[in-house]
Formats: structure tokens, sequence, C-alpha cells
């Protein structure tokens, strides 16, 4: 079976991407070392850059959708290139910290135009499996790529680490530029069009599907490291460890999700991820005490939470007709606004001196109310979109007869 290097060239995108977000997190003292200044003062690398995916998502695929995908990817991961690697050079906390804003920006839009080019090079039936051949870069990033950033960062310097992804993102660009074909423009898309996605009741639906329902998922990862160290009893030099198995679930994961789309339906699929999530999580809340089940919970917790990706961007795709850049791209912005959710309402039983893992039952609610969330989507929309379909195909059967 033949690979398709567009698909190639999108996952490398993935990858890429991937390690610039979530590297951030492991050699974050590490910065603050370096330009002397505090943890908390660091951590707004990681909200600006969260910020800088949430304003970039919507913002950079309306400015670009009268241009072929092709050259928006080119663009968007030179703009990647160009501000990690100022990041990667960057004096003091101002330049680090408007660097870092602007490196955010392409991440939203990239896979959402990416997820739109992937299904539109698949086979029919496998749209969501090449959805997921994209994203198998940001898995590959988890797995192997933000581990390795990590240690380089601790043994070396942080800023090896991001010249390193800063020429990821050039490599991204020239197999962007050698292997994506030429997908037209569509002469039709207007700003007005995209934005009016959003007018749509069952637009923020979505939004509050992904919002909500994969906050479960960063209610448990914030605060991975504390969980298996204080909780599960491993050593703080075991977190690495911990963390490459999350990375082998998100992989697996990932392909199963795809798969499992493609199979019964996205928004199905999302039902059965998201409820498998918060069952998976209820389990851990009340085995994290026991050390030897660390280890494979940290697969299996990543493995289905990392299954959700692919139906949701299918999800967006399909619901968004005229308009299904914009529509995938917002999902980006969800995903992160999840990311702020899931760690903030997930840092609420830690505030009140319970242990670390009660953010896992955190994690059950925002994942159960995203099941129910994506029922209600499938109830409402999905099945009034198929009667709508087949009331079509009855006037159609009409006209002939007639």
């Amino acid at each position: 079976m033949s690979i398709n290097k567009g698909l190639v060239a999108l996952a490398f995108g993935g990858l890429a991407i991937g390690m610039t977000e979530f590297t951030m997190m492991g050699i974050l003292p590490d910065i603050a070392t370096d330009i002397n200044i505090d943890i908390p003062t660091a951590s707004n690398l990681i909200g600006l850059y969260a910020l800088g995916v949430v304003v970039g998502a919507p913002t950079l695929v309306a400015a670009t959708s009268r241009y072929p995908a092709k050259k928006v990817l080119l663009f968007l991961m030179l703009l990647f290139f160009v501000f990690n690697a100022l990041f990667t050079i960057a004096p003091n906390h101002w330049s680090l910290f408007i660097s870092r804003f602007i490196s955010g920006l392409p991440h939203g839009a990239f896979f959402g135009i990416g997820s739109v080019v992937a299904a539109r090079l698949a086979k029919p039936g496998k749209e969501a499996q090449a959805i997921s051949m994209m994203f198998t870069g940001m898995t590959i990033a988890n797995l192997a790529g933000v581990p390795l950033g990590t240690y380089i960062g601790h043994h070396y310097s942080w800023r090896i680490t991001y010249a390193v992804i800063s020429l990821l993102g050039l490599i991204t660009f020239l197999a962007i530029y050698f292997w994506m074909p030429v997908i037209p423009a569509n002469k039709n898309n207007n700003v007005i069009q995209q934005i009016s996605y959003f007018k749509r009741w069952d637009a923020w639906l979505m939004v509050a599907v992904i919002a909500i329902g994969t906050g479960g998922l960063f209610a448990w990862i914030s605060y991975i490291s504390k969980l298996v160290t204080t909780v599960s009893g491993l050593s703080p030099d075991q977190v690495s460890i911990i963390m490459i198995l999350i990375g082998a679930g998100m992989f697996v994961g990932n392909i199963i999700g795809g798969k499992l789309a493609d199979r019964i339906s996205p928004s199905k699929a999302a039902i059965a991820s998201f409820s498998a999530m918060a069952c998976c999580l209820l389990i851990l809340f009340f085995i994290a005490h026991i050390t030897v089940l660390a280890y494979p919970m940290a697969f299996i917790t990543g493995m289905i939470a990392f299954s959700i990706g692919s139906p949701l961007q299918m999800m967006l795709i399909n619901n968004a007709k005229g308009a299904e850049t914009f529509a995938a791209a917002g999902g980006q912005a969800s995903f992160n606004i999840g990311n702020s959710l899931g760690a903030y309402f997930g840092a609420i039983p830690i505030a009140y001196g319970l242990s670390y893992n009660y953010p896992s039952l955190i994690g059950v609610v925002m994942a159960s109310t995203g099941a129910i969330l994506a029922f209600i989507f499938l109830q409402k929309v999905e099945k009034k979109q198929a009667n709508r379909g087949k009331k079509f195909e009855s006037i159609a059967d009409l006209e002939q007869t007639s």
C-alpha cells in the first residue's frame, strides 16, 4: 500500500507543532533560570501560545480563504519557522513573549486547512483515517519528540531544543513544497460565508463538545507528574517513562479513532471515545495509589483520550459545508480552550487540599458532558441532515415518475 506523500508532509507539520506546544511544559524551569525570571512569569509562555492559537485559527483562515491550500500551508510553516527561530535567539522575556505568541498563530490554521486537505486527498470512506495520518505527527511528538527535547533542554540548552523545532518547521515547508499536490482555491469562498458558520447554533454546540469534552484529558494530564509521584509513589525520574507511555498510547489511539470514525460515523465514534475516557478516568481515580498500575494506565488513558481527535475534525468538516476550513480551524481553537478549562477546573480540588487523583474526577465530569453534547449533536443535527437528504431523494423520485 503506497503512502500519500502529501499526508506525510502534513504529518511533519504535526510533529513540529506538537513539539513546540508540549515541550515547553518540560523545559519551563530551564528557560526561567536562563533569563532570570520566576516560574509564574515564565508560565505566560504557555498561555501566550494558546492565545496565539485561538487568535490565529479564525483570522488566518479568513484572511487566506481565497488562496490555494498549498500556498497557505507554505505561508503558515514559514511563519512557524521564522518565529520559532526568533524565539531561539530572543535575549529577554519580552522578546520571548512576543515571538512565542506569534509562533502560536499558525497552529490552528494549519490543522484546520490540513484537515480539509487530508480529507480531499483520501480515498472515499477513508477521510477520517487520512486526518489521523496528519495527527500522527503530533502523537510522535509526544512519544519521542517531547522527551528528547526536554532532555536536550535539561542537559544542554533549551535554545538548542527550539532550534531543532524551528528546523522541523523548515523541513515541513520543503516537504509541502515538493510533495503536496496543488489543490485549486475555491473562488466562491468569501470571509462573510466563512464567518456566517458561527451564526448557527450547531456550530456553538460543536465548540462546547470540543472545549468541554477534551477538557477531561487536560484535567488529568496537566497534573500527571504530581499524580504519579505523590499518589502512585513513583520516583521523579520515572515521570519521563510515564510521558513516553502516554505518547505511545496517543499514537495508537489516534489510529483507532480514525478507523472508528470511518466505520461507525464520526459522531458515534466521538460519543464512544468520550464515554470510554470518562470510565477510564473514574477507574484511574480509584486505583491511582497502586504503583504498578501507573504504567499501563498511562498508556490506556493516553490511547483513549487521543482517539477523539479525528472524529471531532470530521464532525466539524461534515457539518460546515462551504465553511469547512474555518470550522476545522475553530475546532483547534476550541481544543486549546479545553486545555485551559481542564487545567483550571482540575486545580480546584487541589486548591482545597485534596490529593492529585481528584482532578481525574473533574475529567470524568467534563468527558461525560462531552459525550452527552455529542449525543445531542447526533440526534438534533445529523439525523435532521439525514432526513433532509431522504426528503430530497423522494422529491427527485416523484419528478422522475411524473
